[in-house]
């Protein structure tokens, strides 16, 4: 059994608070948007640490992560990307992949959107944990918690962080 911390576009926003929710997990996956070293470093000192890269990302992050990462965690596999979609409307990057061989859990970010769903179709479990950063328009900051037991994804739970009142990003 593992606890997982997941997190998405963070645009270099590094709020103490993550190491706050994630004391209990045993790794921290972060779906991309990670914008600096800073949030990259603070993350993997703390917990394991998986990570892809997202479209703002730079050089030094595309060096360290890739832009897709499969893996097993328990007996699940996973998928992570940070451009994905979600069920019934897969990113055409992702699609192909998802299609001919579908993970039990599939995460992206990008969107600034929290979103847990089932896809019957794939029969996988697609999560997208919305935006832990200030940059964009999202109005409350997201993380998601969950735990991996065999191939069950159980006890999810979403935490919501207010954004500072002085910050207003724009995608």
């Amino acid at each position: 059994m593992k606890r997982i911390g997941l997190l998405s576009d963070t645009h270099s926003f590094w709020d103490p608070k993550y190491l706050e929710y994630f004391e209990e997990c045993d790794e921290i996956w972060h779906a991309g948007d990670i914008g600096s070293m800073e949030v990259v470093q603070k993350l993997s000192a703390f917990r394991p640490f998986r990570a892809v890269y997202g479209n703002c990302d730079g050089g030094d992050i595309r060096k360290m992560f890739g832009e897709k990462l499969r893996w097993r965690c328990e007996d699940a596999e996973v998928l992570m990307t940070h451009i994905g979609g979600y069920p019934g409307k897969y990113a055409p990057g992702i699609r192909t992949q998802l299609y001919n061989r579908p993970p039990h859990l599939f995460i992206c970010g990008h969107s600034h959107i929290l979103k847990v769903q089932f896809d019957p179709k794939l029969g996988l479990l697609h999560i997208n944990p919305g935006a832990a950063g200030i940059m964009g328009w999202h109005k409350v900051r997201t993380l998601v918690r969950f735990t991996v037991e065999g191939q069950a994804f159980k006890d999810l739970e979403v935490i919501e962080i207010p954004r500072p009142e002085s910050s207003s990003g724009i995608l």
